[in-house]
């Protein structure tokens, strides 16, 4: 499995959010606020969210992790941290 850089993970989740909420500007996305807050994800479209990414990536993501996701910068250096565990 390839190194996942900080970028890609960043740009998979960009990607992830505009196809779940076409209104997200990733601009104005601040990377250390929650991430549901900012872009009004209610738990459905969360697990979407996880889905999708796991997809993408093809990082396993249990669920007992999901509030590692909490934030972007936090998103990123978990998934980052996983595909590199392998």
């Amino acid at each position: 499995m390839t190194m996942l850089t900080r970028e890609q993970a960043r740009a998979a989740i960009f990607d992830t959010l505009c196809s779940i909420a076409p209104e997200v500007d990733a601009a104005e996305i601040v990377a250390d606020q929650p991430l549901r807050d900012q872009v009004d994800l209610d738990s459905f479209d969360f697990l979407n969210v996880i889905i999708r990414l796991h997809e993408k990536l093809g990082i396993d993501i249990p669920e007992n992790d999901y509030g590692e996701l909490t934030t972007l910068d936090s998103a990123i250096d978990y998934l980052v941290r996983r595909r590199a565990a392998g």
